[in-house]
């Protein structure tokens, strides 16, 4: 067994006494890895697997990735585990160690007060980690992928098992330290620093590739952590529907002029772990949402969950159903089986345009390998030719993106609206050749939603908050959604004009909240939320916590996609307009500044929904006991999370931000930030005609 430096841990470590633990079978999580090898589990067909990987190592290499992977185990069991890791490398590209899959209980959130912990942060970490691996929730659970076709927790199932144990060990006097899915180990440390930090991906910068990537990954050295996946924040489809709700309503307003959406048609692609959202987003919205999914066993998911309304499965019963839902002025989801290529082919040759908002959610961070299945192919051919004839599938994913486009140019020259979702389709189709770029030949035809409709509201500060009961109780989740709406009225009767609007979608959206069902594993909510609004929320969800209305302790976060967790020019900062898009300052200041504010655990990511080597991203959880402790903590760590970004923003010469940064000066004393100053148009214009003359 790999060698820990846990068992001299006594009980004096611990500050306080934990609640009476109601362990049973989780009991086992303490123990890590077996004593005994474990029979090899059967093949689950139940469960969606990952596709096949190729990463091309060379013989040296290939050794290299064996041996690696041997490390975690003791020398007498290299006989049996080193033929079977080198078979799973050579037929599936990665050696994810299906033996090592715990079979002995459901993969699941459970309450917090059933882990086997001497630390009660501990058992919510633990309780994050199998919410993100829980079958209803993850898109390849038992390759240890959350979502976006390659978003992963752990690099495989030895890595789980030893961060379960060394959790199950950890007192409030040690930090856990995981590097790309890898536990180092328990460190000395204190009760206000951070219990876990981890970080996934990080490389040397000319070598932080895609083709790299594939090669790293087989060798077990690094790690894709998506944004959530890796960090152990993922709550589901839930964690987008509400920035998809937001983006598609403010779309309506930006585009048609009207927040009515009733008989508009919004079609898009993806019914993933991500894209999922949008059938549901669009409902709430009040539209007609059209939505292309290749595979069938996603598709079938999200339907039998409820988060899409219809499936129909050919053109000619799509189109009807659009042409009927329109002239009827349905709120409906319409779920497409097939490829979205051919579906824009066959809009863009009806007589009638049908479909007034389009966009994107292929994983096209991830072209080559599963996130983008060209249209020439049906399914399951292009899974087989992706592993058996990579060069081919990438022309032929070219060759598609090249089709894709012209059909979205055609109904955009018809009048249809039509914008990227910062899932790298107009970078991808861009290197494909596709028609997608402006005049100017620098900037895409089609804007990124963060540049014509994020953008402003992150700059004001509103964002992606979430929560997590670790009690698993509706109704706890529903006194959380209680607060979070009287918080909202609170201080929208205090609030400037300007933040108004997004107060009030936010109201809506958290009295909806319940009776739209959208809890898929946990019981969590997401809230996009200011400064004021998250500290709020954080210390009156604690109160409740401390008074016993709230029965168990609350799990803080957010997406990394946020005002300050993101640096990523073609998505989170892409409306950041002083040159600095392509700079990674703030995601690494926040994870950084995080981490000494009081959260418990932060992780820092290189990939996320653009791509490996496109994004580097960060997040946070925290947890709120009730105590004084943690009070101060989301006092604290909340506001330098929002402001951060918004500051940065301010700099890039954001009218929103420089409001919202002015006003958070007015309100903490102790915030003080260099802002701006404006130079005039026509003097820039001046001296740039004098000294760049051709």
């Amino acid at each position: 067994m790999s060698q820990t430096a846990t068992d001299t841990l006594t009980s004096a470590s611990l500050s306080s006494p934990l609640p009476e633990r109601r362990v049973g079978k989780l009991a086992v999580l303490a123990r890590g890895l077996p004593s005994e090898l474990p029979p090899m589990p059967e093949v689950d067909t139940t469960v969606p697997h990952a596709p096949n990987r190729t990463p091309n190592l060379s013989e040296e290499e290939f050794k290299l990735a064996v041996q690696n992977a041997l490390r975690y185990f003791p020398v007498e069991w290299h006989e049996v585990l080193a033929p079977e890791f080198a078979e799973e490398l050579q037929t599936r590209g990665h050696i994810w160690m299906k033996r090592f899959r715990p079979t002995e209980y459901e993969m699941r959130a459970y309450h917090i007060d059933e882990y086997p912990v001497r630390c009660r942060q501990a058992a919510a970490i633990m309780l994050m980690i199998m919410n993100n691996l829980d079958s209803r929730v993850a898109q390849y659970p038992h390759e240890l992928v959350t979502y976006g076709g390659n978003g992963s927790v752990y690099q495989n199932w030895a890595q789980y098992l030893l961060v379960m144990k060394y959790l199950s060990e950890m007192t409030d006097s040690q930090t856990l330290v995981i590097s790309s899915g890898h536990p180092v180990g328990l460190f000395p440390s204190h009760p206000d620093a951070p219990r876990v930090v981890l970080s996934n991906g990080q490389m040397i910068p000319n070598y932080s590739s895609k083709e790299l990537y594939e090669k790293f990954f087989a060798l077990g050295v690094t790690m894709y952590g998506q944004m959530t996946a890796g960090s152990y924040c993922y709550i589901g489809p839930q964690g987008i529907v509400h920035g998809t709700t937001l983006t598609v309503l403010n779309a309506s307003r930006k585009y048609l002029g009207t927040a009515n959406m009733s008989g508009k048609v919004l079609v898009t692609s993806g019914l993933g772990g991500m894209s999922g959202a949008q059938p549901k987003a669009g409902v709430i919205c009040g539209c007609i949402t059209v939505v292309a999914e290749v595979d069938e066993s996603a598709l079938v998911k999200r339907h039998t969950q409820g988060w899409v309304k219809e499936v129909t499965r050919t053109l000619d019963d799509c189109i009807q159903r659009i042409k009927e839902a329109r002239a009827n002025k349905e709120i409906t989801s319409i779920a497409y089986l097939g490829n979205i290529v051919s579906l824009w082919e066959r809009l863009a040759e009806e007589p009638e345009l049908l479909v007034e908002l389009g966009s994107d959610q292929t994983s096209l961070h991830n072209p080559f390998n599963g996130g983008y299945y060209p249209v020439q192919l049906e399914f399951n051919e292009a899974q087989q030719v992706m592993v058996q004839d990579p060069p081919r599938f990438k022309q032929l994913v070219q060759e598609s993106l090249r089709r894709h486009v012209s059909a979205i140019n055609r109904l955009v020259n018809r009048g249809m609206h039509f914008w990227d979702y910062g899932n790298s389709f107009l970078l991808e189709a861009s290197r494909a050749g596709a028609d997608c770029m402006a005049a100017n030949g620098r900037d895409f035809r089609y804007p990124s939603y963060v540049e014509h409709i994020m953008g402003d509201i992150f700059s004001l500060g509103f964002g992606p908050f979430r929560w997590v009961c670790t009690s698993g109780d509706p109704e706890d989740l529903k006194k959380t959604d209680r607060i979070a709406r009287d918080v909202i009225v609170e201080l929208m009767q205090e609030s400037p004009e300007l933040v108004q609007q997004q107060y009030q979608d936010n109201l809506t959206w958290i009295e909806q909240a319940d009776e739209n069902q959208l809890v898929v594993g946990s019981q969590a909510r997401i809230l996009y939320s200011d400064t004021q609004g998250r500290v709020k929320i954080a210390q009156q969800f604690n109160k409740a916590v401390k008074e016993g209305r709230i029965s168990a302790p609350v799990v803080l976060s957010r997406d990394h996609h946020d005002v300050s967790g993101t640096d990523s020019p073609y998505r989170e900062t892409s409306n950041v307009t002083d040159g600095s898009k392509f700079t990674a300052d703030m995601a690494v200041q926040n994870f950084v500044g995080d981490s000494f504010r009081g959260a418990t655990w932060v992780s820092l990511h290189n990939g996320g929904g653009v791509g490996w080597g496109e994004v580097i991203n960060g997040g946070f959880g925290l947890v709120l006991d009730g105590s004084d402790d943690a009070h101060r903590r989301a006092t604290l760590m909340l506001g330098w999370d929002v402001n951060n970004g918004v500051a940065r923003r301010a700099w890039g010469c954001n009218a929103n931000a420089e409001f919202n940064i002015r006003r958070q000066m007015q309100l903490d004393p102790n915030l003080r930030v260099t802002l701006p100053n404006h130079a005039e148009s026509s003097l820039l214009d001046s001296v740039t005609s004098r000294f760049c003359k051709k």
